[in-house]
C-alpha cells in the first residue's frame, strides 16, 4: 500500500489506518475523522462513516468528477454509455469538447464548483470517482469536504486553506503501491509501473509463461476484460499463438506509457489505465473473436445494429472465432429485457429504452460506415 506519512503524523494521539484496513463503521462510532482521498475507496467510505461518526471530513488533493451508478432513464451507466457509436464519436470529436459535454451533465446533477469538488483537470484526465450517496452527504453537513492536510498536531488536522478541525481517526484512502517480491527478476517495478505487454506479459522472458490477469483499471467493467484476457493467455500457454518479439513488445509498452502519461494527470493511480472497448478489441484482435461490423451489417443487419448502438458486453467476442457460442446472437439481442425484468414494469407499461440515438439516425449512422469501410477497402494497399 502507499505509504502513509504527512508531517506531524507521528505525533498525532489519535488512530490511523490504511482503507485496506477498514471493515465496518461501527467502530467509529461518535468519532470525528478525517478521511485522505477522494477516490472510490475513500468517498465509499466518507459516505458510510458518515451514518455512524460524529462528523467525517473528506480531504481531496486535487478534487474528483464523480459518476452517478445510473444514467438518463435509470438505466445502469455502463449499459447506457459503453457503446460502439459512443466510442467511435469519442474518436471523432475533440477531446475538450467530449470533456465539456460530460462535465457538463454531471454539473446538472450537483455543482462541483459549489461542492468543494472540481479538479483543474478535465473529466477523461482522470480515473472518476463512482458515487451516488456523496452529494447528499455533503448537502446535509454530514460531510465536509476538505482541501489538502499541510500538518498533523496531537489531536487535530491542519489543511492547507488555513483551517483546523479536531480529530480523533484518520482514514488513509491514498491507493497502492505495486511490489512482486516473489516474482524478482521477472518483473521490475518503476513508480507504479510494470513493463508489460498488453499489461499482461513481461517481455523479457524466454518463453511466455507468464501472464498478469485483471492488472488494469478500466473505465468500465474488470471481469468481462480479465476473462478475454485469460482466452489470449491460454492460448499463448497452449502455443496457439505467438506473442511479438521482445524489442516489438517493449516498444508498444513504452508507447502506451506515453500516451498514458499525455492523457492522464500525474499520479501513482494512473498507471494501468485501460479504455474499455479499445482495450477489449486489442485483446479481440490477438484471439481472433473482434466482431466484424461490416460482415454483420450485410448478412445480419439486426445484430450489427444491436451490437454498434447497444452496450457493448461480453456476447460480442463469443459471436465467431475460437470459443464462439451459439446463444450469442440471442442474448445480445434480448439483453435489454434482461435488464428492466428485475423491475417488474406495471402491467400495460412499456418502459423507454435507454438508446442515445434516434433510430433513423442510427440507420444513416450505419450506411455511412459500410461506405466508409467499403471505400477504406478498396484503398487500402
Amino acid at each position: 500500500m502507499a505509504s502513509l506519512s504527512l508531517p506531524g503524523l507521528e505525533k498525532f494521539e489519535g488512530w490511523y489506518l490504511h482503507s485496506r484496513d477498514y471493515k465496518s463503521p461501527q467502530s467509529f462510532s461518535g468519532k470525528r475523522v478525517v478521511v485522505v482521498g477522494a477516490g472510490n475507496s475513500g468517498v465509499d467510505i466518507a459516505v458510510e462513516l458518515s451514518h455512524t461518526a460524529e462528523q467525517v471530513f473528506l480531504s481531496t488533493k486535487r478534487g474528483t468528477w464523480v459518476l452517478h451508478r445510473l444514467a438518463d432513464g435509470g438505466y445502469p451507466f455502463d449499459f447506457s454509455y459503453i457503446r460502439r457509436s459512443i466510442q467511435l464519436l469519442r474518436s471523432l470529436v475533440p477531446h475538450n469538447v467530449s470533456n465539456f459535454f460530460l462535465e457538463r451533465k454531471l454539473n446538472t446533477r450537483f455543482d462541483h464548483v459549489l461542492y468543494g469538488l472540481q479538479p483543474r483537470h478535465r473529466i477523461f484526465e482522470q480515473h472518476p470517482t463512482v458515487n451516488d450517496d456523496l452529494p447528499n452527504r455533503i448537502i446535509s453537513g454530514r460531510v465536509l469536504v476538505k482541501p489538502n492536510i499541510q500538518e498533523f498536531t496531537e489531536t487535530s488536522a491542519i489543511f492547507e486553506d488555513g483551517t483546523k478541525e479536531d480529530i480523533d481517526t484518520v482514514v488513509f484512502a491514498t491507493g497502492y503501491s505495486f511490489s512482486f517480491p516473489f516474482l524478482e527478476g521477472c518483473v521490475k517495478v518503476v513508480e507504479n509501473q510494470i513493463p508489460l505487454y498488453k499489461f499482461m506479459f513481461p517481455p523479457d522472458l524466454e518463453k511466455p509463461t507468464l501472464a498478469f490477469i485483471g492488472f488494469i483499471q478500466p473505465l468500465g467493467a474488470i471481469m468481462p476484460i480479465s476473462e478475454l484476457q485469460c482466452r489470449w493467455a491460454t492460448r499463448v500457454f497452449k502455443g496457439l499463438q505467438h506473442l511479438p518479439p521482445p524489442a516489438d513488445m517493449l516498444a508498444d509498452v513504452t508507447q502506451t506509457r506515453e500516451k498514458m502519461a499525455k492523457r492522464y494527470v500525474r499520479s501513482q493511480r494512473h498507471t494501468i489505465q485501460v479504455d474499455y472497448i479499445p482495450y477489449m478489441d486489442e485483446l479481440a484482435c490477438q484471439v481472433g473473436v473482434k466482431p466484424n461490423l461490416l460482415a454483420l451489417f450485410l448478412t445480419d443487419p439486426k445484430l450489427a445494429l444491436e451490437v454498434a448502438f447497444g452496450p457493448c458486453t461480453p456476447y460480442q467476442y463469443r459471436l465467431q472465432g475460437p470459443g464462439r457460442w451459439a446463444g450469442a446472437r440471442e442474448a445480445i439481442l434480448t439483453q435489454h429485457q434482461r435488464i428492466i425484468k428485475p423491475l417488474q414494469p406495471r402491467a400495460g407499461g412499456h418502459p423507454a429504452r435507454s438508446g442515445t440515438m434516434p433510430h433513423i439516425f442510427k440507420v444513416i449512422f450505419s450506411v455511412g460506415l459500410i461506405v466508409a469501410t467499403l471505400v477504406y477497402v478498396s484503398l487500402s494497399p
